[in-house]
């Protein structure tokens, strides 16, 4: 299901980025340590009252060009009416209510969205009074906050849940493989959707799905019933995406969030950049099941090593997700298509694979015999339970004497003893370290 989407919009040195991450916390933090991963941070996950949802910093946006400030505000706040379902308005009480910010509101209010007011830099009482200038902005009541020390970001959690739509369950049955398309443009996602759909021909219907002009098609393969969750075929509404990739980062998470696989398109002819890196470690940060599709094959000069040094290359760009089997193919000739199905399959299965406790425990045990966990100041820890609490992705919770003795190495090793034992080819496996309680 997808989450509701906040965006954060203002002009520059208003703070947006300081309350993004006062907002988000330390949700991020389970990505940095994982080598290979290059992301920006301008799309987190918040939680407030028992209500998630995902929070865009358009501050984190770059607009290249010959750039006017405006222009460069206009076209964050393109982005935020395009993705968002409630808008956090920004301004600065220190400076005061200035052009550009009525400007912004002239833009907001013309959207129609739901507009939270926020004045941030109110850091005393002294300041409370620079805040009643905002009224003038026609959004109500203003907020005053202050990202440097926190204050007033509960009362802003509480306006933005109390207008936020409600959760989107999830519309198909739990038979059906629902596979999101992500990648940066011009990698052949939308050619891809066609082939696959074009060599079925078993289309049952286009509907609307319910992240915005996203198109969801169902369709059946073998008895298999699959649903392709097309961010390609959005459509484009003004220059701003002409001249910013980040807005692929935005689109890609409503589908990711939606889907059990995600293909994770590359262009075969062009190589892997940077962007491919920022998109797949979102897929990654999702739990997703994920798979990388090499396109345009046809047309990359080969000899019997040039898929296995693409292969290589994958694996050094993308250390975080050895996991992810890939496909090479051609969308445009169907060129090995056939075998993209299959993968995505058995993907799906092992993300859902759940393995019985006592096996587990089993796998474990060999592995510690085999290899204990090294000493640290003359503690060892010691495993004495392991059991899966999830899937979708796998999740794994190893009870410990002392969970702080778990190294990131041993947890790796572990890691892969597991999937050496279960398969779980295509899925990331989440391993969490608990101590172990006197009752348990």
């Amino acid at each position: 299901m997808a989450r509701p989407v906040v965006a954060i919009v203002g002009r520059p040195n208003v703070g947006k980025s300081t309350i993004f991450n006062r907002l988000i916390g330390d949700r991020l933090a389970i990505v940095e340590d994982k080598p290979g991963i290059t992301r920006d941070r301008i799309y987190g996950v918040s939680e407030w009252n028992g209500k998630p949802f995902s929070v865009i910093d358009t501050g984190g946006i770059e607009i290249d060009g010959d750039d006017v400030i405006l222009k460069s505000i206009r076209m964050q706040a393109e982005l935020a009416i395009e993705e968002a379902d409630v808008i956090v308005f920004m301004c600065d009480a220190k400076s005061g209510l200035t052009q550009s910010d009525e400007e912004v509101a002239q833009i907001l209010f013309r959207s129609g969205k739901p507009i939270v007011l926020a004045v941030n830099k109110v850091d005393n009482l002294s300041r409370h009074d620079e805040i009643y200038e905002f009224y003038s902005l026609g959004f109500g009541d203003p907020i005053p906050i202050s990202g440097s020390h926190g204050t007033g970001i509960g009362d802003l959690l509480d306006a933005i849940v109390e207008i936020l739509p409600e959760l989107n369950d999830d519309e198909y049955d739990e038979d059906v493989i629902k596979v999101a398309l992500i990648g940066r443009p011009n990698v052949g996602k939308s050619s891809l959707v066609n082939a696959i759909l074009g060599e079925e021909r078993v289309i049952v219907s286009d509907i609307a799905g319910t992240t915005r002009d996203a198109i969801d098609t169902p369709f059946e393969k073998d008895g298999q019933r699959y649903v392709l969750i097309d961010t390609a075929g959005m459509r484009k509404r003004g220059k701003v995406y002409e001249t910013t990739e980040k807005y692929s980062v935005m689109r890609a998470m409503r589908a990711i969030e939606r889907a059990d696989v995600v293909l994770i398109v590359i262009n075969g002819e062009e190589g892997i950049i940077d962007q491919d890196k920022h998109i797949a470690g979102y897929a990654y940060e999702a739990g997703k099941a994920s798979i990388f599709v090499v396109n345009k094959w046809d047309v990359v000069d080969k000899d019997d090593k040039t898929m296995h040094q693409f292969e290589t290359k994958i694996r050094d760009h993308f250390l975080f997700m050895t996991y992810a089997p890939i496909v090479f193919l051609s969308a445009k000739t169907k060129s090995r298509l056939h075998k993209l199905l299959p993968v995505v399959q058995h993907a799906a299965e092992q993300h859902n694979l759940r393995v019985q406790t006592h096996l587990l425990n089993d796998v474990v045990s060999d592995a510690v015999a085999l290899n204990p966990p090294p000493t640290d100041k003359g503690r060892r820890m010691r495993i004495n339970y392991v059991t899966q609490v999830a899937v979708k992705p796998p999740t794994i919770v190893v009870f410990v004497n002392d969970p702080e003795l778990m190294h990131f190495s041993y947890e790796r090793y572990l890691e892969n003893k597991i999937r050496g034992a279960f398969d779980f080819e295509g899925t990331p496996i989440r391993i969490f370290t608990r101590r172990k309680s006197d009752e348990s």
